[in-house]
């Protein structure tokens, strides 16, 4: 079971997350107010100490895709972790992307997310399978843009029939801790799983840093299941 956890702030985070067992570590690059965002210089510096420690996954919200080619290009990342409106950014978006940017950077991985709102989700992984290398499957709210960072689980019998279908690597996310991921992993059968909010420890001033207890405690209970 490969684990990825979002979001890392620091290098000395990162590092510690990596050293628990962590796979996939992600950085939020951004200027928009997403819970637990850092500019492009320090998501690329996280990046590049955690070269050959864990792969680095970053995501972008944006609908511009000559905005996301550059964050690329500032981050450097392993995996291109697309999480915004799917209307906006449609399968033929991703293409494009694809098209462009593997040229430039050689291996790297198109992770789509795909919002868990309902059945049409089933189609909307049907039409991005063609052009992204794996697929999150994560809840949205309202208050946070992009899909994911809600913190809450969805309706994992759908994500179980996405897994099915698809030839592609499907990583489970929303609302995953170490007290509920072992009954996600039993329900979906994921080839990963991923956690925010639940492995945050909030700060008295507002927003977050890992927990890296808690971390740990994911990563033990996702292996062991």
């Amino acid at each position: 079971m490969k684990i990825q956890i979002y979001t890392m702030q620091t290098v000395s985070e990162a590092i510690a997350a990596a050293e628990a067992g962590v796979d996939y570590l992600g950085l939020t690059p951004a200027n928009r107010g997403l819970p637990g965002e850092i500019s492009f210089a320090t998501a690329r510096e996280i990046a590049d100490a955690l070269k050959g420690k864990a792969s680095r996954v970053a995501l972008s919200v944006e609908s511009d895709l000559a905005a996301i080619a550059d964050m690329v290009a500032a981050v450097r990342p392993d995996v291109l972790h697309l999480c915004g409106d799917i209307t906006l950014v449609t399968p033929d978006h991703v293409r494009q992307l694809r098209e462009t940017l593997l040229p430039l950077y050689p291996g790297l991985g198109i992770l789509q997310a795909i919002p868990m709102t309902g059945p049409e989700a089933l189609d909307h992984a049907a039409a991005f399978e063609p052009y992204c290398d794996s697929f999150i499957l994560d809840s949205v709210a309202a208050h946070i843009g992009g899909i994911g960072a809600a913190g809450v689980t969805h309706d994992w019998s759908l994500s179980r029939a996405i897994v099915e279908r698809s030839r592609l690597p499907v990583i489970l996310a929303g609302g995953l801790g170490p007290d509920n991921v072992a009954a996600a992993i039993a329900a979906v059968k994921p080839w990963a799983v991923d956690s925010l909010t639940h492995t945050n420890k909030p700060l008295p001033e507002g927003g977050f840093r890992k927990d890296i207890d808690r971390i740990k405690a994911f990563v033990t209970a996702a292996r062991a299941a």
